[in-house]
C-alpha cells in the first residue's frame, strides 16, 4: 500500500476551527507578492490605509497583522472583497519585526508565522480588518514522502549549481529541513517563479500535494537553468575563441614586424587603394571610394560589414572609368567587315558607314547614335551588332531584357539589400572592360511592368544622350559616363515599346528576306558555317544545288528570317557527318545534293507551297498583314443571307479592324447606286464578314481595302481576281490612305505567287527599299480611291461564268514561282 503524509485536523478546520485559533487583526494587502511561513521580508509601505493598519498593529502590542496576497493587476488600488472565493481566502499571519521610516512611507520587516483562512471582513475604514482562523496541519513522514523530499533536495542542489549569484549555504540549509511542508514552502524562494506559482504553493494546505507541486515547479526551473547554462557555456567558449584568435593575431603581427613582412589585411587595403588610383575615376568618385576604404580599414576584413564594403570598393575599382578602345575609322575596312558577315541590309550598313565618316571628321564631338533594329526573328539583328563592334574595333557586350519586370535590373539594388549588385548596364560595362563598347539590349519590346517598377522608364536615362553622361546606378550611387557607349536595341515590333523610349532611338527596320536573298545567304554564310560546325571541311564539305536550297526554303521553312533554314541545313550536315563516319572517312556520294534527295535527308515536305484561291471567287479578297514573323497573306470572306440588314464580324478582329469593316459596309451602302446594288437589298439581307485563322488575333486599318472589295463582290455578284493582293486604309469618302509595313506585305504577296499588288499611292516612296527581282516579278499598281480598286480587282459577272465553264473539268492550285 502506498504510504503518504497523514493529515490530522479537526472536522471543523475549514469552517472556523476552535476559538483559540481565531485571530482578528488589521489586513495588509500585498499585490503581486507572496510571503511564505517562516519567511522574513522587507515591505515598502506608502499607502495611508496600509500605514494606519501597521500603526494599529504596533499599538495593540501584539504586532500581528494579516497578510493577504492579491494579483499584480491590483497594484494601483488593492481592495479586500466582501466575499472571497475559497482559493483566494488563504493568507498569512505575520509578525512585524521592525519599522524604519522612509521619505515616502515606511519600511516594514515582517515574518510569516502561519497560514490562515480569512473568514470575514470586520472593518473597511480607515483600514481593513478581518477575522481569520489559523490552519493547523500535523505531518507524518512516510518512506514515500522521504523519497520525494530527497528528490526535491537533489533537484534544488543541481539548480543551485547551475544558477550563479545565489547566496552561499542555501544547499546546506535545504538539506537540514525535515518537514515536507516547510521544504515545499522554500521552493517559493526560487527567483523565476511568478505570482500564480508562488500563491499556488501558499494556498495548497495538503503537505503531500504541496510537495508534489513544488517538485514539478522545481523540475521546470531546473530545465530552464540547464538551458541557460548551456547557452552560457557556448557564449563563453565563443568569447574565449575570439580572445584566443585576437591574441594569436597580435602575436602573428609582432612576428611579421620582426621579420619585416606586411600584414595581409594591410596588403589587401593597399592593393585596393592602388587599383582605385589607377582606375582613372573622377576626384568625386575617388573621394567616396577612399571613405569606404577607410571604413574597411577601421572595421577589418573579418568584421560582418567587411564583405559588403569590399565588394563595393572592388566594383568601383574594376569599372573602366577611363579605359576605351580606339575606333577603327577606315571606311573600306568597315564596309568589308560588314559585307563579310551579312548579306544585304544596305540601310544598316550605310548608317554605320555614315557614323564612321562623321566620327572621322568631327572626332569625339559627335554623339554616339542609339539605334533600334526592328524586324522579325532570324533576320540577323543580334549578329549585326557583333559585326558593327568588329567593324569599329570596339568590344561587344549583350544583355537580354525580355521578361524583365524589376526596375532594379536596370538601375541596380541599393546596398541596404542583402546580396545587392549593380544593374545590368553597369555589369555589362564592367564585363566589356571599356567605357565605349557596342552594347546590345535585346528584346526591348518585351519588357514587363509590375509593382517592382517600370524597367522601360529606367531605360530612358540610359538611352538619352542628354542624361546618360551621368548615369547613376542605385548600387554605385556615383555618376558613370555612358555617353561614349554605342547602344543598339532590338525588337520584333514597335507597338509594345513606350513612345517616350521609342523617341530616344533611331529606328531602323530590317524586313524579311526574299527567296533570292535567302539563297545567297545560304550559299555564302549558312552552309560554310554548318560545314565548320560539323567538321566536314576535310570530307568534301556540303554542296547543295540551287534547286535544292530553293526547295528547302519553299517546302521546309516559312519564315521571314533564316533561322529555320539554318536548322534544316544543319540537319543535312548531320546526315552527311554520319555517312562519313559509317563509310570509314570516305566522302559520301553523290557529291552534290539535289532537290530530289531532300525527302531522304529531311523527310517529306512539311509545308506546301503558298496556296492561292483556286479560281476567281465572289466575296473573297486577298489582303496582306504584318506579323512578328514578317509579312503574311490573309483572305477576307464576305457572305449574304436573308435577314434584316445586320452586319456580323468574326475571326477575332481587333477594334480597329472592326471599325474598318463597318466603314466598308457604310461605303457600299452609301454608294449602292454607283455599284449597281439595289438599295432594298441591304434591308432584306444580313452581311457576314469573316477573316480565317480565327484563333489568331488580328487588328489594324490596312485591311479596309480588302473588306470593301469582298463586300462589293458579294453584293454585286462580281468575282474578285485571285491573283491580286491589296492593302490600304479607307475613308467614308472612298479614299485609300497609306499604311505601314509595305515591304513586308509586298514580299508576302511575292512569296505566295500573286501577280498584281494594289498599293496606296501615298506609299510609292516605300518601293525604293524593294529588291529588284521582286519589282520585276510583281506588278505594283498605285491606287488613290476605292473606285480604282474595284475597277481593277472585280471582274464582270459574265467573265466569271465563262471562266467557270473552262475550269469545270479540273481544279488547279496555283503555287508561287
Amino acid at each position: 500500500m502506498r504510504e503518504e503524509v497523514l493529515i490530522k485536523a479537526d472536522a471543523d478546520q475549514h469552517s472556523g476551527a476552535e476559538e483559540s485559533n481565531r485571530v482578528e487583526a488589521p489586513v495588509l494587502l500585498l499585490p503581486g507578492l507572496v510571503i511564505m511561513p517562516g519567511m522574513t521580508a522587507p515591505l515598502q509601505v506608502s499607502q495611508p490605509r496600509a500605514l494606519r493598519a501597521i500603526g494599529d498593529a504596533i499599538r495593540d502590542g501584539s504586532g500581528l497583522i494579516l497578510l493577504l496576497p492579491r494579483p499584480p493587476e491590483e497594484a494601483e488600488d488593492p481592495k479586500l472583497p466582501e466575499d472571497l472565493r475559497p482559493e483566494e481566502a488563504i493568507g498569512l499571519l505575520g509578525h512585524i519585526e521592525r519599522i524604519a521610516p522612509l521619505d515616502d512611507g515606511q519600511q516594514v520587516v515582517v515574518e510569516g508565522v502561519a497560514r490562515v483562512r480569512l473568514l470575514r471582513k470586520t472593518q473597511d475604514d480607515p483600514y481593513y480588518r478581518a477575522e481569520a482562523v489559523r490552519v493547523q496541519v500535523e505531518e507524518e513522514i512516510t518512506p514515500d514522502i522521504r523519497e520525494l523530499m530527497n528528490r526535491l533536495v537533489a533537484t534544488i542542489e543541481l539548480y543551485l549549481e547551475l544558477t550563479p549569484g545565489l547566496p552561499q549555504g542555501i544547499a546546506a540549509y535545504i538539506r537540514s529541513i525535515t518537514s515536507p511542508g516547510q521544504l515545499a514552502d522554500h521552493v517559493a524562494f526560487a527567483p523565476e517563479l511568478d505570482y500564480a506559482q508562488r500563491y499556488s504553493l501558499l494556498a495548497e494546505l495538503d503537505p503531500t500535494r504541496r510537495l508534489q507541486k513544488a517538485s514539478a515547479l522545481m523540475q521546470e526551473q531546473l530545465e530552464r537553468a540547464q538551458i541557460r547554462a548551456h547557452l552560457r557555456e557556448e557564449v563563453k567558449s565563443r568569447v574565449e575563441q575570439q580572445q584566443r584568435q585576437h591574441l594569436l593575431r597580435q602575436q602573428l603581427e609582432a612576428i611579421r614586424k620582426e621579420l619585416g613582412e606586411a600584414d595581409p589585411e594591410t596588403a589587401v587595403i593597399n592593393e585596393l587603394r592602388e587599383k582605385l588610383k589607377a582606375s582613372g575615376m573622377s576626384e568625386e568618385v575617388l573621394a567616396k571610394a577612399e571613405r569606404e576604404l577607410s571604413r574597411l580599414e577601421h572595421y577589418g576584413l573579418h568584421s560582418p560589414e567587411a564583405g559588403v564594403i569590399r565588394t563595393y570598393v572592388e566594383w568601383l575599382a574594376d569599372l573602366p572609368w577611363n579605359r576605351r578602345t580606339t575606333d577603327q575609322l577606315d571606311l573600306a575596312h568597315a564596309a568589308r567587315v560588314l559585307d563579310e558577315d551579312h548579306y544585304g541590309l544596305e540601310k544598316v550598313k550605310e548608317r554605320i558607314l555614315e557614323f564612321i565618316a562623321v566620327r572621322q571628321l568631327a572626332g569625339k564631338a559627335t554623339r554616339t547614335p542609339i539605334l533600334c533594329f526592328v524586324g522579325p526573328p532570324g533576320v540577323g539583328k543580334t549578329s549585326l551588332g557583333r559585326s558593327i563592334a568588329r567593324a569599329l574595333g570596339r568590344n561587344f557586350v549583350r544583355t537580354s531584357l525580355g521578361g524583365v519586370h524589376d526596375e532594379a535590373e536596370i538601375r541596380g539594388h541599393r546596398r541596404t539589400y542583402v546580396g545587392a549588385l549593380p544593374g545590368r548596364i553597369i555589369q555589362g560595362i564592367r564585363n566589356a572592360g571599356t567605357k565605349n563598347p557596342v552594347f546590345m539590349l535585346d528584346e526591348v519590346d518585351k519588357i514587363g511592368t509590375d509593382f517592382r517598377g517600370d524597367p522601360a522608364a529606367a531605360l530612358l536615362e540610359v538611352l538619352d544622350p542628354e542624361q546618360n553622361y551621368a548615369f547613376s546606378d542605385h548600387y554605385l550611387e556615383v555618376p558613370f559616363d555612358l555617353s561614349e557607349t554605342f547602344f543598339i536595341t532590338t525588337a520584333n515590333v514597335l507597338d509594345t515599346i513606350p513612345p517616350a523610349l521609342r523617341d530616344r532611338m533611331e529606328i531602323i527596320t530590317i524586313p524579311g528576306y526574299t527567296e533570292e536573298e535567302k539563297l545567297n545567304i545560304a550559299k555564302h554564310f549558312l552552309i560554310p558555317q554548318v560545314v565548320r560546325d560539323h567538321g566536314l571541311e576535310k570530307f568534301g564539305g556540303l554542296k547543295l544545288a540551287d534547286d535544292a536550297i530553293r526547295r528547302v526554303i519553299r517546302e521546309y521553312t516559312r519564315e521571314a528570317g533564316v533561322r529555320g533554314l539554318q536548322r534544316e541545313l544543319a540537319q543535312i550536315a548531320r546526315k552527311r557527318a554520319r555517312q562519313v563516319v559509317e563509310g570509314g572517312g570516305v566522302p559520301p556520294s553523290p557529291d552534290i545534293i539535289t532537290a530530289d534527295l531532300l525527302p531522304t535527308l529531311l523527310g517529306p515536305p512539311r509545308l506546301l507551297g503558298p496556296q492561292t484561291i483556286e479560281k476567281d471567287t465572289v466575296g473573297v479578297a486577298t489582303g496582306v498583314a504584318v506579323t512578328e514573323a514578317g509579312g503574311e497573306v490573309l483572305y477576307v470572306e464576305a457572305a449574304v443571307m436573308p435577314g434584316n440588314g445586320s452586319l456580323t464580324l468574326t475571326g477575332q478582329l481587333g477594334q480597329v479592324m472592326q471599325e474598318s469593316a463597318q466603314a466598308a459596309y457604310t461605303y457600299c451602302r452609301s454608294h449602292a447606286k454607283e455599284l449597281g446594288i439595289p438599295a432594298s437589298r441591304f434591308e432584306r439581307q444580313n452581311v457576314h464578314i469573316h477573316v480565317p485563322a480565327g484563333s489568331v488575333p488580328k487588328d489594324g486599318p490596312s485591311a479596309g481595302v480588302a473588306m470593301v472589295c469582298a463586300l462589293a463582290s458579294v453584293l454585286t455578284g462580281r468575282p474578285v481576281r485571285r491573283d491580286v493582293a491589296m492593302t490600304g486604309e479607307i475613308t467614308l469618302r472612298g479614299k485609300v490612305l497609306g499604311v505601314g509595313g509595305v515591304k513586308e506585305k509586298i514580299l508576302a504577296a511575292h512569296r505566295y505567287g500573286l501577280k498584281l499588288f494594289l498599293l496606296p499611292a501615298a506609299n510609292l516612296p516605300d518601293l525604293a527599299e524593294l529588291p529588284a527581282d521582286v519589282k520585276q516579278a510583281l506588278e505594283i499598281r498605285p491606287v488613290e480611291s476605292i473606285d480604282e480598286v474595284l475597277a481593277i480587282a472585280l471582274l464582270p459577272a459574265a467573265v466569271s461564268r465563262a471562266a467557270a465553264r473552262t475550269r469545270a473539268t479540273k481544279t488547279v492550285v496555283k503555287r508561287s514561282a
